[in-house]
């Protein structure tokens, strides 16, 4: 039996037109321009506009990712979108989706916080790989804006809305997704989460009161372990494909923090000038923030066709993980 492999037909990104500056925080919050820069490198972020909600940024970014592909949309057999701020409890939002894009393609949510996008390519990969499905639509999307507490000054101001997809397919001779490494502790599922909304913790009066609906973060702790996981499951994903540093064109890291980012570049030892960085136009977009850095380096010419790129992300649960995909 022929080897089945997995090739990249397109990706596409979509964020909302409302841009929020460190300036605007400045009047909402006790809080600066410098004090955030300084801290996170983030500058602005994207808000989503009432009238939208989490599956209309995932159906424009798929409909870019699909029209890139050059396939029709009953190409798709699988849709998996990777979120922590879907629509709706359930049903999933890649129900929404594809409903939306009339489809009949199998859908479904997964969650794993900022490294969503990363299992969601594992799933994708091992689907086609095994030969249950040929065509996968894998879309990373967020609007954390709605689950943040804007009167809490440490998080209010890294948070932004976004979504990316990517098309993926089944093929006989190119192989895209060289690897995927991925890595979770749930010891520390209380330095991230939201603790109320879910059957553990109901929404009441109380629990809203005391705003337990929203993101609750212990920063320097999370910083810590993002540094270390992210530095390690790249150095993993980098030895399963059978690469070095030298074959990287370009490391999209997950954009938390530019400190993280920074700091992470570090322990790798990679050149500044190749890894990737739009942390400062977007804030963190949880597992939105890979897939659409790169389809922007993609997009800019950043990489171009036959690169190899490596993703990295980290997010609740703890979970992490990265890939090495060729462009």
């Amino acid at each position: 039996m022929k080897k089945i492999n997995v090739k990249i037909l397109g990706t596409g990104s979509y964020v909302p037109e409302k841009v929020l500056t460190n300036a605007d925080l400045e009047k909402m919050v006790d809080t600066s321009d410098q004090w955030i820069t300084e801290r996170t490198g983030i500058k602005e972020r994207r808000i989503i506009d009432k009238s939208q909600n989490l599956s209309d940024l995932a159906f424009e970014a798929s409909k870019k990712a699909i029209e890139k592909s050059k396939i029709s949309i009953s190409d798709i057999d699988v849709i998996v979108v990777a979120t922590v701020s879907g629509d709706m409890p359930f049903p999933a939002t890649a129900c929404i989706l594809q409903k939306k894009l009339v489809s009949n393609a199998v859908a479904f949510d997964i969650s794993a916080a900022c490294s969503g996008f990363m299992y969601g390519l594992s799933i994708a990969k091992s689907f086609i790989e095994s030969g249950s499905y040929k065509t996968v639509l894998l879309v990373g999307g967020e609007v954390l804006t709605r689950i943040t507490d804007w009167t809490d000054r440490n998080t209010c101001v890294l948070f932004g809305d976004g979504a990316g997809a990517m098309v993926l397919q089944a093929s006989e001779t190119e192989n895209d997704v060289l690897s995927v490494h991925l890595g979770a502790d749930g010891t520390y599922t209380n330095l991230l989460n939201i603790p109320a909304g879910g059957t553990a913790m109901q929404t009441t009066h109380e629990t809203v009161d005391n705003k337990l609906q929203f993101i609750k973060m212990s920063g320097k702790e999370v910083f810590k372990i993002a540094v270390v996981k992210m530095t390690e499951a790249t150095q993993k994903a980098l030895e399963i494909a059978g690469k070095k540093d030298e074959d990287i064109a370009l490391y999209i890291p997950h954009q938390a923090n530019l400190r993280i980012i920074e700091a992470v570049g570090k322990r790798l030892g990679v050149a500044k000038e190749k890894v990737y960085v739009n942390v400062h136009k977007y804030g963190n977009m949880s597992s939105a923030t890979t897939i659409i850095a790169l389809d922007e380096a993609i997009t800019s010419g950043t990489v171009k066709k036959g690169d190899l790129v490596n993703i990295m992300a980290f997010g609740g649960g703890l979970t992490w993980g990265a890939a090495v995909l060729k462009i």
